[in-house]
């Protein structure tokens, strides 16, 4: 299939093989998204225009889909998190989904399969937004038939801690 005609379809070429050297870029650029060219090549141990060209061709074939930044939630002001399960209406997926992405604090959201149909991450400002958050705008979604909320203790983000 032509590119130009792959992009109006929503194909994609598949993604180049990976190298024990790109696994070893993506690992290093998991602990550390604002690690240089210098420091990544220097690790790999390549030449910077070779660790510069790897890092872009992962980004061309969307192996890399981004840079962001680890928030400590707590600290950033958002006291409660939760996993929310929800059973929807049959193909309404790709609609729920855009209304779930709108959310305030939705932070990861997954099609599963299992006793229900999606799993959503939400960070609130506290237990009483978490609330709002749940009756007031996802339980009113037409295409949401139930939910369930697990409130979140502790958590541990394994790529902070290299285990990514």
């Amino acid at each position: 299939m032509p590119e130009e005609q792959m992009a109006t379809s929503g194909a994609r070429a598949p993604a180049r093989p990976l190298d024990d050297i790109d696994r070893s870029i993506l690992y290093m650029l998991q602990s550390d998204g604002r690690a240089s060219i210098r420091s990544v090549a220097e690790r790999v141990h390549v030449s910077r225009a070779n660790a510069y060209a790897r890092i872009n061709r992962l980004i061309d074939d969307g192996v890399i889909r981004g840079f962001s930044a680890l928030i400590d939630q707590e600290r950033a002001g958002q006291g409660a998190s939760a996993y929310i399960t929800l059973k929807i209406v049959q193909n309404s997926w790709r609609s729920v989904r855009e209304k779930l992405y709108a959310l305030p604090g939705a932070a990861h959201i997954a099609l599963v399969s299992g006793d229900f149909d999606v799993l959503l991450l939400v960070h609130t400002k506290d237990n009483r937004a978490l609330r709002e958050l749940v009756l007031t705008r996802i339980q009113a979604m037409d295409e949401v038939l139930s939910t369930r909320t697990l409130l979140v203790f502790e958590e541990t983000d394994l790529q902070e801690g290299g285990g990514g």
